[in-house]
């Protein structure tokens, strides 16, 4: 009887589940996109083709750049509509009205964020102020989407599971996913003002400018400029530990203190000092890993030989609801990107009159606030009121530890920030008008390096610079008597910029770029160490012939040299007297010393000196801003990403006064975290554990989850995986690292090597789901140009219906 009736238990939970499984099977065949034969569409000028190679990377052919726009709409459309409407949703704040309020309400809370930053309303007036020729690519763009959309036979599956129907693409959504850019690569800024406001608040003067250096001599690779002093150790008479109370421990996890940067690498090596005698441009950019990937490949051509232009074309990779190339190559020049991690927002603490909350004080009086209620939809939950206030500087962004309201003042919130002219550098024939271009942004501040078919390199800073007056930005301040401000933005012209660089070579990996004034105007953000950025310089300057296969070698240098200090001085305090006095140091002991210096899966001392030198952060540093952490609990040391300096300091002039009370002396106080080390051993961290099993790649499906059954098969391979999550050209986390990597010539895109993870396709039904995936994991050179056609759409514009508005 029990076993009839587990059978029959089985049965009522096994057959709603196949039943599930039968329709998501059918309906994922049904959304496969058409590849072959023709179709009708409106709002197509003239007819163009879509040739797919055996990896699923189109080529659009089309008469005209604006018909090539409708072309990679349409693919963009059927390959990657649910990731497009993710997009969209993510800078609107409508995330939760789509997935439901998240776990612990992870959603609602992001959706309120972004809600009170007013994107959608950015994202409208930008379309607006767009110039006629942006407008008319993006409106081509815009009805190749839908055009696409329609030839579905059905939606994504993604909405299907979530109960839900895509609404038609507009103008406004290619908009949005820009800013969708601008929240993801310069959401650092706001945490980083503010936590330096707070310890320059709260801590003698000494100690914080100690505690928030403003440059990193010991790594900075900058491609010009000198390094200022840095702030020395203060002394007892500014901060002594042995005269305050015990602090509190700091338990945030060792993993926690690591901020990742999003950012990337990029280099060029001039024609001097490559093999064939052409500029080579590498770049691959670092991003949180997802299925489908960040990037769509495409090659575009456009144009025919009687046209004044001639026949035009741009090879690289797009985003989904972008008009256009975003890094590539078209012959005549070829670029790549990295985030500046500049200065691109300001807190500003406002003045609110105490005997009226509803003003605040701005240098022409006092001002109400504009406010606003915002509905944040949530599904399968109650409707959630939001209330914006808005300020002349921009929307209340948050309150600081004394209760004082700010406003967050960012670049994207002006149309000098939001524009669609990075779509146009593939348009572009030289290295001054490609980089004239870029001064004029529309994107997130980025570092754009590029070279010519001449073999010239260049860099410059992508987008413009607002003026300040009155403040560097470094932390928050009040506005209100005018006296600080922002005073416009710098000319395009006067960007900073390197052309022909006597050593032929442009490096950049999300360090500072400049050094001296052009530091202070780019402006004081959450840079990269720059550890990153100096070995690739250093490992640039002895090839004196690169090829291609020296670049990719380089993307995929795991040599981990930032770390050789701290092994060193592992070992010296692993020390004869430290093992006789506990021989269970000798273990770890062994495999420092004999470590290789490299971030391998197979590797067990990598992941060794990574955790200790991550303690000895975290436990030398955390009792100097235990007032911090009073203040608001919110407080982490990662906040400040000026880490390394400070704590090396100390650990090398071993100040008696900033020790740990706890401890009669250094020495005593690194043991200690070598013997919790050893003490916590369990959790694999100590010994015994390679750090490929720490590193292994968790690419997943955001649906992935809600799938029974076979839900994990959207997910890419669990790989254990070399490469770090800082400090080393090869970045490499189990859901981090280069959303792709490139490395072309100019003239020579047929020599080009391009990697990227996932595939070509959203679809999990189509061949190229995973085309190409495993090349990036194994970095075996793979070529950027498409392969022969496999298959060939011939898209043919309605006679009924001529372009749409």
């Amino acid at each position: 009887m029990v076993v009839l009736v587990a059978l029959v238990l089985g049965l009522v939970v096994l057959v709603p589940a196949l039943i599930l499984l039968a329709a998501i099977s059918i309906h994922l065949r049904l959304s496969l996109p058409r590849l072959d034969g023709s179709v009708t569409v409106i709002g197509l000028g003239r007819p163009l083709t879509i040739e797919r190679d055996a990896m699923g990377v189109p080529t659009i052919r089309a008469e005209s750049a604006m018909d090539a726009a409708y072309g990679l709409g349409f693919v963009h459309g059927q390959d990657r509509l649910f990731q497009m409407e993710a997009l969209r949703r993510y800078a609107s704040g409508r995330l939760s009205e789509l997935f439901g309020p998240g776990e612990e309400g992870q959603l609602i809370d992001l959706d309120r964020r972004v809600r009170t930053l007013g994107l959608h309303g950015v994202a409208t007036r930008a379309v607006s102020a767009l110039p006629e020729s942006q407008r008319e690519r993006l409106r081509n763009y815009v009805d190749g989407v839908n055009a696409g959309v329609a030839s579905l036979s059905a939606y994504p599956f993604e909405f299907g599971l979530l109960r839900s129907k895509p609404e038609a693409w507009k103008s406004e959504d290619s908009l949005l996913v820009v800013l969708a850019l601008y929240l993801d690569l310069q959401g650092d800024n706001p945490p980083l003002e503010s936590a330096v406001g707070l310890v320059h608040d709260l801590l003698p003067r000494g100690l914080a400018e100690f505690l928030t250096p403003e440059e990193n001599p010991d790594w900075d690779a900058p491609l010009y400029g000198a390094s200022s002093p840095v702030p020395p150790v203060p002394g007892p008479e500014v901060f002594d530990l042995r005269d305050r109370p015990e602090p509190s421990r700091d338990l945030i996890s060792p993993n926690h203190i690591e901020r990742l940067v999003a950012g990337s690498n990029a280099w060029a090596v001039a024609g001097s000092r490559s093999e064939h005698g052409g500029a080579i441009v590498a770049n691959d950019m670092h991003l949180f890993l997802r299925v489908p990937n960040t990037w769509y490949r495409a090659r575009i051509e456009w144009g025919d030989a009687q046209q004044e232009d001639g026949p035009r074309s741009a090879v690289g990779v797009s985003i989904p609801g972008g008009p256009g190339i975003v890094v590539g190559s078209n012959g005549d020049v070829a670029w790549g990107f990295t985030n500046t991690q500049g200065d691109w927002c300001d807190l500003v603490e406002l003045e609110v009159d105490p005997g009226d909350p509803s003003r605040y004080r701005t240098p022409e009086g006092w001002a109400e606030f504009d406010r606003s209620e915002e509905i944040v939809r949530v599904k399968g939950g109650a409707d959630l009121p939001l209330v914006v206030e808005r300020t002349i500087w921009g929307p209340v962004f948050d309150v600081d530890h004394l209760g004082r309201k700010r406003v967050m003042r960012w670049t994207a919130f002006d149309p000098e920030g939001v524009h669609l002219g990075i779509m146009e550098l593939a348009e572009t024939r030289t290295l001054g008008d490609l980089l004239d271009r870029a001064n004029l942004g529309g994107v997130p501040h980025l570092n754009c390096v590029a070279a010519d078919g001449d073999g010239n390199v260049g860099w410059t800073v992508m987008g413009r610079i607002p003026r300040r007056v009155g403040l560097d930005g470094r932390r928050p301040t009040s506005w209100a008597d005018g006296t600080r401000r922002w005073d416009g933005y710098f000319p395009a012209a006067e960007n900073p910029r390197v052309v022909k660089p006597a050593d032929g070579l442009i490096w950049n990996g999300n360090g500072r770029s400049v050094l001296g004034p052009d530091l202070s105007r780019v402006g004081h953000g959450p840079y990269d160490r720059g550890a990153r950025g100096r070995q690739i310089r250093d490992s640039l300057l002895v090839l004196e012939r690169a090829t291609e296969q020296d670049m990719l070698n380089l993307q995929r240098d795991d040599r981990a040299l930032f770390l050789g200090r701290w092994r060193t001085l592992m070992v010296e305090t692993l020390n004869e007297p430290a093992l006789s006095e506990d021989p269970r140091r000798s273990g770890p002991a062994r495999l420092v010393e004999a470590w290789d210096g490299r971030a391998t899966a197979d590797s067990e001392g990598y992941g060794l000196v990574r955790e200790f030198r991550l303690r000895v952060v975290r436990d030398s540093l955390s009792p100097l801003l235990a007032a911090c952490r009073d203040a608001d609990p919110g407080f982490r040391l990662t906040r400040l990403g000026t880490l390394e300096g400070p704590a090396w300091s100390l650990v090398t002039e071993r100040p008696p006064h900033l020790l740990d009370p706890r401890f009669p002396s250094w020495d005593h106080f690194l043991l200690s975290i070598l013997d919790e080390m050893i003490g916590g051993a369990a959790d694999g961290r100590a010994q015994g554990r390679t750090w490929g099993e720490m590193n292994t790649l968790a690419i997943g499906h955001p649906l992935a989850a809600a799938i029974p059954l076979i839900g994990r098969f959207l997910n890419m391979p669990a790989v254990a995986m070399g490469g770090a999550w800082t400090d080393m050209p090869f970045i490499q986390g189990p859901d981090y690292g280069a959303s792709e990597r490139m490395v072309v010539s100019p003239g020579r895109e047929d020599e080009g090597i391009f990697h990227m993870p996932c595939g070509q396709s959203g679809h999990p039904f189509s061949p190229f789901y995973r085309a190409g995936h495993d090349d990036w994991v194994r970095g075996l050179p793979s070529p950027l140009l498409p392969g022969p056609a496999e298959h060939t759409l011939r898209l043919i514009p309605d006679p009924a219906s001529g372009p749409t508005s």
